[in-house]
């Protein structure tokens, strides 16, 4: 698993891979070097289970949603999946999604990123994607959130991009203890 501070190794950066792109219907081979874009922007790269399920729809249109807002912190956001690009397609279509979702059925980023292993779900051990999200600037990863809850992650992750240290979980603790407080 790459950790924060850790270089993303170059074979990873300059591996092609199948993606989605809003406004096509076919997949586009790319690199994550190439999805980061310019020299400085922050590669937002977030890993998701499964098109098309509560969670994994609600993350990324609250990506889409949020697509300027990190554009303008420094970002580029791109979502992993083991999805077929016909089930990106489909999903990207079905939710109006604005973000390229990249084709991952082999894991091989799933499994260089840590965002694929053993998990609890509905009270039983499985092995699958493990939503996360990694911060990835020149070929380093710059910070990690190895297990995800939808709600919140995205302004978590454009105050990381911003450069803002106050973490989320900080923010609801004072915002709860101010309302007990009344």
């Amino acid at each position: 698993m790459l950790k924060e501070g850790d270089k993303v190794p170059a074979a990873l950066l300059r591996a092609s891979f199948d993606a989605s792109f809003a406004g096509s219907d076919t997949a586009k081979p790319v690199t994550l070097a190439e999805l980061a874009g310019a020299p400085g922007r922050t590669l937002v790269l977030y890993f998701y289970p499964k098109d098309s399920t509560p969670g994994c729809t609600r993350q990324a249109q609250g990506f889409t949603a949020s697509k300027k807002a990190i554009e303008k912190a420094g970002g580029v956001v791109v979502g992993v999946s083991r999805d077929s690009v016909k089930s990106h397609c489909s999903f990207r279509d079905k939710y109006d999604l604005a973000i390229p979702l990249v084709s991952d059925p082999e894991r091989k980023l799933h499994e260089a990123f840590g965002a694929w292993g053993e998990k609890v779900m509905y009270g039983k051990k499985i092995l699958g994607a493990i939503r996360s999200t990694f911060l990835i600037k020149d070929g380093v990863v710059a910070k990690v959130w190895p297990s995800v809850k939808v709600d919140g992650h995205i302004d978590a992750v454009i105050e990381a991009l911003a450069g803002k240290t106050a973490a989320p979980e900080k923010k609801k603790t004072a915002a709860k203890a101010k309302a007990r407080a009344r």
